[in-house]
């Protein structure tokens, strides 16, 4: 391990869909389930989120196919409504999300402290497909 700061990695996308709406798929349950994943043959079959600050939140995350899977997790240091969440993962790494509304649309701004043990381009294509999927579910999905 170096001594060094983490690299930044940030991902962006703009949703066509205001941001009450894009908030609220992104943070309920029975929405991440939805879309919580980099491709198709992946899933998030669990999905908890206790959305305040010292909240926790957890995504089960497992390959279709049984072959693998893993918990991605961990707890809120900041949320402001409809504008920016802020959170530590269970491994210590720093995440920041903002939502900001423009007009009709809403562009989301993540940023994540990458890990050491895959490429910082595969992580980012990995979040970025992640957000891709979200935009897509959010663009079409219906509140309810």
């Amino acid at each position: 391990m170096g001594t060094s700061s983490p690299v930044t990695i940030t991902v962006e996308a703009i949703v066509h869909s205001p941001v009450a709406s894009v908030w609220k798929f992104w943070t309920e349950p029975k929405h991440i389930k939805q879309w919580n994943n980099a491709s198709d043959d992946w899933h998030t079959p669990i999905a908890e989120n206790d959305l305040r600050v010292g909240g926790a939140f957890v995504s089960r995350m497992e390959a279709k196919d049984g072959s693998f899977g893993f918990d991605f997790g961990g707890v809120y240091d900041e949320v402001s409504l409809n504008e920016s969440i802020a959170y530590t993962l269970g491994d210590g790494r720093k995440v920041s999300i903002s939502f900001i509304a423009q007009g009709d649309d809403t562009k989301i701004v993540e940023s994540f402290e990458a890990e050491e043990t895959n490429g910082v381009e595969m992580q980012q294509a990995g979040w970025q497909a992640i957000l891709d999927n979200f935009k897509k579910y959010a663009e079409s999905a219906k509140e309810e």
